[in-house]
């Protein structure tokens, strides 16, 4: 029987430079996406997932994220006060459990293969998921959970893929096909970062992982890779071949890059779309800009 995945990984140390100045003293994640910071998007995935640690790799100037997740009586005490509860629901989904989450500093920026192994100590000897919070999917099935449902499966190691125009591939971990099953693919190869025209394929990786402990010993024994930093795809490569393997799992849903302004745009227009609340004023809105800049046309 396969041990379950309980516990996930949160590479949030970023500084958040294509979002200055807002990031000056913002943390990139707790910007608001509609009306929900990024990383309660993916708290909200890893609960469903089935994750009970969430471990969260940070650097100096992210204690807004830290305060994020504490209890805040006061404001709770004013909102019961005024029976405001459907706002105390809501506020409860933001608290952590003391014990359930618990933060690391990476304090060189030496790449995500160097946050992930920052965990190794909490992590241990059990499979692992990864979530890289600027990764934000829409789906009807959270893509963690697909994934681990997937995982059970299969075991090894797992990474969530999408494909890409060939043009994107660049930006891109990109994977080498062995055996195409569908939504599953086993994996021959991983190239982080191809030169335009070498991408073996044009399915590529995004910020979702599960992952066995044996990734964690690979990136041990590491050195740097594209961009000078130590990668996670070259340690996730080294298992390819082994009895664990790994799999790409194309997942159900639309992603948006969070870390992008564009994406960031794009997703705050799909997610207030999908609101009843905010629908039809912002489909209004779209439809009289849309028009108006035709007129001008």
């Amino acid at each position: 029987m396969r041990n379950k995945v309980t516990k996930a990984i949160f590479p949030v140390a970023g500084l958040g430079t294509r979002f200055l100045p807002a990031t000056k003293s913002v943390p990139k994640e707790i910007m608001t996406l509609v009306d929900r910071p990024l990383i309660q998007y993916a708290i909200d995935e890893a609960r469903a997932a089935g994750i009970k640690e969430f471990i969260f790799v940070t650097s100096r100037g992210k204690g807004a994220l830290e305060d994020y997740f504490d209890h805040s009586p006061q404001l709770e005490n004013e909102l019961r006060k005024k029976g405001k509860t459907d706002l105390l629901e809501i506020l409860k989904t933001t608290n952590m459990d003391s014990g359930a989450i618990a933060y690391m500093r990476q304090h060189k920026a030496l790449g995500l293969g160097h946050a992930v192994w920052c965990a190794r100590r909490l992590i241990g000897n059990e499979p692992f998921a990864v979530i890289l919070p600027d990764d934000v999917i829409a789906a009807e099935k959270p893509c963690l959970q697909q994934m681990v449902e997937a995982y059970e499966e299969t075991g090894g190691n797992m990474v969530a893929a999408m494909e890409v125009p060939a043009a994107k591939a660049s930006s891109y971990g990109v994977l080498d096909i062995n055996e195409d099953m569908g939504s599953m693919v086993s994996v021959n190869g991983m190239v982080e970062k191809p030169e335009p025209g070498t991408e073996p394929s044009n399915l590529a990786v995004i910020g979702r992982y599960i992952l066995s402990p044996h990734v964690l010993k690979n990136l041990n024994k590491i050195k740097s890779g594209a961009g000078g930093e130590i990668q996670l795809t070259d340690a996730i490569a080294q298992e390819i071949g082994t009895e664990r393997g790994v799999y790409g799992y194309r997942f159900r849903g639309q992603r948006f890059d969070c870390g992008s302004k564009s994406g960031f745009l794009q997703a705050t227009v799909a997610f207030g779309l999908s609101r009843d609340d905010l629908r039809d004023d912002l489909h209004a809105y779209l439809t009289d800009l849309m028009a108006t800049e035709k007129a001008a046309q």
